[in-house]
């Protein structure tokens, strides 16, 4: 079963910036665009695991640090030509929370 937990505030992520965070053992990577949209990601670019939370944000997407990849936000999907994905988490704001949906396996941890 999937909850919906509040992991922080909007104004918490920097705009066109991330936070980290671990849950089940996992590091997810909360990134906030110009507009104030947040998404979620596995903080593994596909290629070579480099830290996603350490790449810049442009519009809807990051670049990973160690090579340049483009990563889509809302699909975790790398930018031609790159091939591959990382894991995406739904992800909400309501009023100034921001939320993550995360499996009671991964509330626990």
């Amino acid at each position: 079963m999937t909850e919906w937990t509040e992991i922080t505030k909007l104004d918490q992520i920097p705009r066109l910036g991330s936070r980290v965070l671990k849950a089940g053992g996992v590091d997810i990577a909360i990134f906030r665009t110009a507009k104030d949209t947040v998404f979620a990601l596995k903080d593994q670019c596909p290629h070579k695991q480099g830290p996603l939370s350490q790449g810049i944000v442009h519009g809807t997407s990051v670049t990973c640090p160690l090579h340049n990849w483009k990563i889509d936000l809302a699909s975790g999907e790398a930018q031609g030509p790159d091939k591959g994905c990382t894991n995406v988490y739904p992800v909400k704001v309501e009023g100034d929370s921001v939320y993550l949906a995360l499996s009671a396996d991964e509330v626990a941890a």
